[in-house]
């Protein structure tokens, strides 16, 4: 990308859309183009298609997403489907209407099938049955993969996708309610340790098998793509790496300085067994992690130290953009 090329971060205020902003304008890329979701509502489709006809963007990081843990994909089943469906189908088709140069397109590494052979290799998508509590957030992210890939075999436009594993970083969303394991185990001991709490409950059996990538590593893979990358297939982005749920507690618990005990409550769902990529495909082109889990970490606890009073994830849950 050049320089002064036109960037549509799409989803700029949400974990992976503020991580992608910080790495491009560490790049200088300055001409970036900006919404909130009040500014502009992505699942409205005559909004979507006027704002890429006024802006032409050159480029587009899809990034924009309604995101969750568990509990927030089980509840909202119908959202989940619904809006992460209208925002990402309106936003490729207007990014083709406009003459996008190339688009980026993110995934999760959460809609492989529940039972998928480990490590995930791409060619595993669509080969078993979704992992249940969160079908239609997999399903709304499958047809976006599906977009981009039929959208290149048909109108020969350059969208291509990443598939990146479990997420963590600066500005996450710890939301008790509606947040992923990790941010919310991190406020969780972090209260605990405020109220001198003596037991702190873990979802589930903690014997479930989990990635995670630091958000800013991410952002520097999605760069690293949108210069390198032109094929139709996604890639996975992850550390190769995982952690049980048991040990993921105890680490965090460690780098906030927590000393209560933990209780695991096997009632709770624990979700897919086990889910590590394979990134033999990313690796092979030039790009892998940097940072170790217990770094990430100690960054995440830091940043959400020195913002908890303002923290996001203190409302019900809402577009990531």
């Amino acid at each position: 990308m050049n320089q002064d090329a036109k960037i549509y971060v799409a989803g700029h205020n949400g974990l992976v859309g503020s991580a992608i902003v910080r790495v491009l304008q560490a790049h200088g890329y300055d001409n970036l183009l900006l919404r909130t979701s009040k500014e502009l509502d992505l699942r409205r489709q005559t909004d979507v298609e006027a704002f890429f006809a006024q802006e032409r963007p050159d480029y587009v990081f899809l990034a924009a997403a309604k995101v969750g843990g568990i509990g927030a994909n089980n509840t909202y089943r119908a959202e989940f489907l619904y809006d992460n469906l209208m925002l990402e189908a309106n936003v490729i088709h207007a990014a083709h209407q406009s003459g996008v140069t190339k688009l980026l397109f993110l995934g999760s590494s959460c809609i492989y099938p529940k039972l998928c052979p480990q490590p995930m290799r791409e060619e595993y998508l669509l080969t078993g049955f979704l992992e249940p509590t969160n079908e239609p957030y997999a399903i709304a992210k499958i047809a976006g993969l599906k977009l981009c890939e039929n959208y290149c075999r048909q109108y020969g436009v350059n969208f291509i996708s990443a598939m990146p594993t479990n997420l963590y970083g600066i500005n996450d969303n710890f939301d008790l309610a509606n947040s992923h394991v990790l941010p919310a185990l991190m406020r969780k001991f972090h209260e605990a340790k405020l109220n001198q709490i003596p037991a702190v409950e873990v979802w589930g059996t903690g014997t479930a098998l989990r990635e995670f990538l630091y958000v800013d590593d991410l952002a520097d893979a999605l760069l690293f793509l949108m210069q390198h990358y032109d094929e139709q297939e996604f890639v996975n982005v992850g550390t190769s790496e995982e952690v049980s749920i048991r040990e993921l507690a105890l680490m965090i618990k460690a780098v906030v300085g927590y000393e209560g005990e933990l209780q695991f409550d096997p009632s709770k769902p624990d979700g897919t067994p086990r889910k590590l990529l394979d990134t033999s495909k990313l690796n092979g082109i030039g790009w892998t992690a940097k940072t170790p889990l217990k770094t990430g970490l100690e960054r995440t606890y830091k940043w959400f130290q020195h913002n908890y009073s303002t923290i996001r994830g203190r409302g019900s849950e809402k577009l990531s953009c």
